[in-house]
C-alpha cells in the first residue's frame, strides 16, 4: 500500500517503520531537524533489543509532492490537527482515508471538518515511544498495539484492509466494532493523569500518596466517566473504580506527555482534554467542578510558556 504518516515522531515514526519494513511505499511527513536527518540518514528505531532502519527512507514537509496515497496514518499533536488536515488534500484520491490516533476523542471530528467526515477511522494506541533525537525514535517495552475502527460501527473493507496491512508488518492490532468505546477508556485516564500532573508540577506517584490530591484525582475519574455515559458512550458498569485502579498502578514516576510540554514551553493539549471535559459537562448538565478547575489554572499555559 502506499501510505502518509503525518506526524512522524514517537508513535508515527514507529507504526511508519514497521510498515515499510513489510514492503509497503511509506513516505513521512516531518519537519525542521527531524527532516533533515531522516533525508540524509534514514530512520532509525531503537527498541530494547534491536534496532530497525529504513535506509532510505522517503520524507517531505509538502504533502503536495506525494501524489495520492491509499492510507494516511495520523499521529499529530491535536493541537496541530486542523494545519496537518489541510495540508492532505492533495493526497487524498477518490478511496483514500485517515486512520487518527491521537489521542483524546476529538481528533476524527477535527479531521472530517477538514477532509470529510467519511475519509476518517478514529482509534487508540498504546505503545510507549518517543523522538529521541532527529531521525531517531525510542520504543520501550513491549506494547505497539492499534485499536481502530470506523465511527458507526461498521466493519469495512477498509477497515479489514488496513487491519491486514498491520498485521503484515507485525503491529499488534484489532479492528473494532465499538471503537468509541475503547477510546473513551483510554481517553479517561488520559485526561485525569494529564491534568493533575500538570496542575501539581509532579509524577502522578507524589499526587496519589497525598490523601487530599488523591481524592481529586478520584472525583477527575468520577466525573470523566459521568460525562461519557451522558454524551451516550458505552462504559463498563464499574468504569470509574476500573480507571482509579489503573492510575493507582502506574509507576510512581510517570509524568504525562502534558506535563512534559508544560515543562519545555511548549503549548499542551488541554483544549481537548480536561478543558473539553468541563465544556461537555456544562452543556450537559453534568457538574465537573474538578475538569474546570484544572482547565482554568492551566488556561494561561495552553499555548506555551506565557509572556511575562
Amino acid at each position: 500500500m502506499k501510505i502518509a504518516i503525518m506526524g512522524s515522531g514517537g508513535v508515527g515514526g514507529y507504526f511508519g517503520a514497521k510498515m515499510a519494513l513489510a514492503g509497503n511505499d511509506v513516505t513521512f511527513i516531518a519537519r525542521g531537524a527531524h527532516l533533515d536527518a531522516i533525508r540524509k540518514n534514514g530512520l532509525l528505531v531503537k527498541t530494547d533489543t534491536s534496532e530497525l532502519k529504513i535506509d532510505p527512507a522517503k520524507a517531505t514537509d509538502d504533502p503536495a509532492t506525494i501524489g495520492p496515497v491509499d492510507v494516511v496514518l495520523f499521529t499529530t499533536k491535536l493541537y496541530d490537527t486542523t494545519e496537518a488536515a489541510a495540508q492532505l488534500a492533495p493526497v487524498m484520491g477518490p478511496g483514500a482515508y485517515v486512520v487518527t490516533v491521537q489521542n483524546g476523542v476529538s481528533g476524527a471530528d477535527l479531521i472530517g471538518a477538514v477532509l470529510g467526515r467519511d475519509r476518517v477511522l478514529a482509534g487508540s494506541t498504546y505503545i510507549i515511544s518517543h523522538l529521541e533525537g532527529p531521525g531517531v525514535i525510542r520504543h520501550m517495552g513491549t506494547f505497539q498495539r492499534i485499536v481502530f475502527g470506523e465511527m458507526d460501527g461498521s466493519m469495512s473493507a477498509r477497515g479489514k484492509a488496513f487491519e491486514q496491512l498491520c498485521k503484515e508488518s507485525d503491529i499488534d492490532v484489532e479492528f473494532s466494532d465499538k471503537v468509541l468505546t475503547t477510546m473513551w477508556e483510554k481517553f479517561i485516564p488520559l485526561t485525569v493523569m494529564s491534568g493533575m500532573t500538570s496542575l501539581m508540577r509532579l509524577p502522578i506517584g507524589p499526587i496519589l500518596a497525598d490523601p487530599d490530591l488523591s481524592a481529586m484525582v478520584d472525583a477527575a475519574v468520577e466525573e470523566a466517566v459521568s460525562v461519557g455515559r451522558a454524551k451516550g458512550v458505552e462504559l463498563h458498569e464499574n468504569a470509574a473504580s476500573r480507571v482509579q485502579k489503573g492510575v493507582r498502578m502506574a509507576p510512581y514516576e510517570t509524568k504525562a506527555s502534558m506535563l512534559i510540554d508544560l515543562e519545555r514551553g511548549k503549548k499542551m493539549e488541554l483544549p481537548w482534554l480536561s478543558a473539553s471535559v468541563a465544556k461537555w459537562g456544562e452543556e450537559l448538565g453534568i457538574p465537573t467542578p474538578t475538569h474546570k478547575f484544572i482547565a482554568t489554572a492551566l488556561k494561561p499555559y495552553a499555548s506555551g510558556a506565557p509572556k511575562a
